[in-house]
C-alpha cells in the first residue's frame, strides 16, 4: 500500500511516498532532509500527538477572571488514546493559583505524560 504524507518536521514540508507493507513502512521517498523518514515511519508505526485543551477554573481561584485554563500534555500521547486523555481532562477543576508550564496534573492514564498550563491563572 502507498501512502502520501505532508512531512511537519521541518519548515520544507516535504511530500512523502511511504511503502507500506503489514503495517509497517518499507521505504520513503521525497524526503529531503534527514528527518522525513523517521517521521513518516512514526506517522505509519505509532503516531502520537500533543493534546491541547482547556480545564475549568473553580470559583474558589478568585483571584482571576478566567473561566477556563489553556493546557496542553508536555510530551506526545499515542494517537488512539487521544479521546480517552481528553475524557480525564474533562474531570480537572484549577482551584489554585498556577503559572504558564506548571503541572497541572501528572502522569496522565499512566504514560508518563503531565498536563501543563500554557496560561498563568494568578
Amino acid at each position: 500500500m502507498i501512502r502520501n504524507l505532508t512531512c511537519i518536521e521541518c519548515p520544507k514540508s516535504c511530500a512523502l511516498r511511504v511503502d507500506i507493507e503489514n503495517c509497517r513502512v518499507v521505504k520513503v521517498s521525497g524526503e529531503k532532509c534527514p528527518n522525513g523518514k523517521d517521521y513518516a515511519v512514526s506517522e505509519v508505526e505509532n503516531p502520537q500527538r500533543v493534546l491541547t485543551s482547556m480545564v475549568v477554573v473553580a470559583a474558589q481561584c478568585a483571584a482571576t477572571t478566567l473561566k477556563m485554563l489553556p493546557v496542553r500534555t508536555d510530551k506526545p500521547i499515542p494517537k488512539e488514546r487521544i479521546l480517552e486523555a481528553a475524557g480525564e481532562i474533562r474531570k480537572i477543576k484549577v482551584d489554585r493559583p498556577v503559572k504558564s508550564g506548571e503541572i497541572i496534573a501528572a502522569n496522565i492514564l499512566g504514560l508518563g505524560v503531565n498536563l501543563i498550563a500554557t496560561r498563568d491563572c494568578l
